[in-house]
């Protein structure tokens, strides 16, 4: 299986929020630099071109009553020019001439170009170059002036103004993300915390988290990692639990077997080595169903759902184990008395697992029934499932053991019969794994009653 790197890879989550974070700063950037940009280019050749137009007036206003004094006028202008490293100062180039189009003065490096264009703004584009051009006329047509700028040295000094307005941008952007880089590193912290208590932690450590110091978007997390170790400390108490239990309860069949082969060995008497050899036999037997039992358990405790859900006939499952019982020892002087409705009895689950419910609940039934006595098997409808019971008329539970009967190696009735507290556990756990709920009560006229309810029904009416 791959494995992602914890920092710097494609799942690390500093990175990702870092990544995300200067992506939208950087087109943040782009956007607003352009649009600086954009705004400053516009506003230069504006302030350009009010500079054109102010300069086109004021020699409108000198040529109006002063016609003779122009001849010296073009020479003197002409001397005046802006520093040539100054892109905020370009050349001004100007003709000024009379209404019928002849030309009375203009500067030395103006363009050719006639003076009886449409008053206003033009750009004119010569293979020598492009000129940005301002026609103004006098109120009664005796003069016009043109004014001229290079538009290669408008653009220049456009972007000379346009790159001086985003440059603080450009500066600020990466200590922006270096702050942002550091800000993520911070606040990311209480996760490397959280994660370095978790690494050093050893198997037996399985106290809660501490909460107080995370985030509040990381306590969610930590919430369900103590719900995680709070299940793990109940599953290994559990299983410490449960193998101090089985080691005890397979320790006493043991010492038996131990001693009655010791009593075989060393009788002389035939009788006497007959009887301790069927007692070897039958702790053999006890033995032997208490390891079933105990791997049985094993099997269904990891389970979180029946493995082979089908639909199952409930009324054969039920008849079998009716059967079983009756041919078991116990079961010689007890009468087992089966009800069911009418109709098909279609569930939905396991059929091995139903079956051994139901036997274990049969055999539980008959080993504290009394000789000659009755257990009753039925089943019935229960809103959208099915409900099994099993009763006897024997002597009932203690109160105070109802409660704790289904917990394992728990036995709740009189410690002279035979058992090892696993069956009712068993049947508690098959009913979890088909959603059902398993409950036991003292009949109210004697007895004891254990009963299945929700199982579930099946959508197909036949098997």
């Amino acid at each position: 299986m791959k494995r992602w790197p914890a920092v710097g890879g494609a799942r690390s989550l500093r990175w990702r929020l870092l990544t995300a974070v200067g992506i939208a700063v950087l087109l943040l950037w782009f956007f607003t630099g352009w649009f600086s940009y954009q705004q400053a280019s516009h506003e230069a050749e504006e302030l350009l071109d009010g500079n054109l137009a102010q300069t086109g007036h004021l020699l409108m206003a000198l040529v109006e009553n002063n016609e003779a004094q122009l001849g010296p006028l073009a020479t003197r202008l002409a001397t005046v020019r802006g520093a040539k490293d100054n892109v905020y100062e370009p050349p001004l180039e100007f003709q000024i001439g009379r209404g019928d189009g002849s030309i009375i003065a203009r500067s030395a490096n103006a363009p050719d170009l006639p003076v009886l264009g449409v008053p206003g703004y033009s750009d004119i584009i010569r293979p020598t170059g492009s000129w940005r051009v301002l026609n103004v006329a006098s109120a009664d047509g005796r003069y016009r002036v043109q004014v001229s700028q290079s538009i290669a040295r408008r653009d220049i000094a456009a972007f000379e103004v346009a790159t001086t307005t985003i440059f603080p941008l450009a500066l600020i952007s990466p200590i922006l993300i270096l702050l942002i880089y550091f800000s993520i590193r911070r606040g990311l912290r209480p996760l490397d915390t959280l994660a370095a208590d978790v690494s050093v932690r050893s198997p037996e450590n399985l106290a809660p988290l501490e909460k107080g110091l995370v985030p509040t978007e990381v306590r969610p997390l930590v919430k369900a990692l103590n719900r995680l170790l709070a299940r793990l400390d109940r599953a290994l108490e559990n299983e410490r639990r449960f193998t101090a239990d089985a080691a005890h309860e397979l320790r006493t069949p043991l010492a038996a077997l131990k001693v009655q082969t010791q009593v075989a060995r060393r009788s002389r008497d035939a009788a006497m080595r007959d009887h301790a050899l069927g007692q070897i036999e039958s702790g053999v037997d006890r033995a032997t169903h208490l390891v079933e039992q105990l791997l049985r358990l094993a099997r269904l405790d990891p389970l979180k759902t029946v493995e082979s859900a089908a639909p199952i006939d409930l009324r054969a499952i039920l008849a079998t184990a009716a059967a079983q019982a009756r041919n078991a020892s116990l079961a010689a002087s007890r009468r087992i008395v089966e009800t069911y409705p009418e109709g098909g009895l279609v569930s939905h689950g396991d059929a091995d697992l139903i079956g051994i419910a139901v036997r274990n609940l049969l055999d539980n039934a008959i080993r504290y029934t009394q000789p000659e006595h009755t257990v009753w098997l039925e089943v019935g409808r229960e809103g959208d499932g099915y409900s099994l019971s099993v009763r006897d008329d024997g002597p009932g539970v203690p109160p105070a053991s109802l409660a704790r009967l289904g917990e394992r190696f728990y036995r709740g009735r009189e410690t002279t019969t035979e058992g090892n507290g696993l069956g009712l556990a068993i049947v508690v756990r098959v009913a979890e794994l088909h959603g059902a709920r398993f409950a036991v009560a003292n009949a109210p006229g004697g007895g004891f009653v254990a009963s299945l309810s929700g199982l579930p029904l099946s959508h197909c009416t036949s098997i």
